[in-house]
């Protein structure tokens, strides 16, 4: 079966080579609230909600970009190692793949539906940044799982 949607094999290494780093150094940065001072900039924004002043459409924001840099490379990476192919992609394969992508989405979601039930606030809005990025991390997690299950198996 050709699959055209799917990253040679080769891009799974290159994204777990960054997806590590990069996962351990942003919950660095969360739970120290680490900003390098270097960061701070202005950046364009499309939507402007500052406290004490008149939201507005467009604009320049002073904003430290740390958040922004990690986030976009930590999705970037965890698209490279979970679109990537295996080096013996076949339909079994392909099944797993589809079986763990809809398990990661029915789990995130799961849990998305006990934050709007249960977390309010500040809280809430951590647990929509994290939301982000979970689905593709159960994703990973489950689709690894299965396969390490597979070559032990067989």
């Amino acid at each position: 079966m050709k699959l055209n949607y799917l990253f040679p094999s080769k891009y799974k290494r290159i994204g777990w080579f960054i997806f590590i780093p990069t996962l351990i150094f942003g919950l660095f940065t969360i739970i120290f609230e680490y900003e390098p001072e270097i960061l701070d900039t202005k950046v364009f924004a499309i939507f402007i909600d500052e406290f004490f002043k008149e939201d507005r459409l467009l604009g320049m924001l002073d904003n430290n970009i740390l958040n922004e840099i990690l986030g976009v490379i930590m999705i970037i990476s965890s698209v490279l190692v979970a679109f990537s192919k295996e080096v013996n992609e076949d339909e079994y394969i392909s099944k797993i793949r589809l079986e763990s992508l809809v398990w990661a989405v029915y789990l995130n979601y799961a849990i998305l539906l006990l934050a709007f039930l249960f977390v309010y606030g500040m809280s809430f809005l951590w647990v929509m940044i994290f939301n982000m990025f979970t689905i593709l991390m159960f994703f990973i997690i489950r689709f690894n799982w299965q396969i390490r299950k597979l070559k032990i198996k067989g």
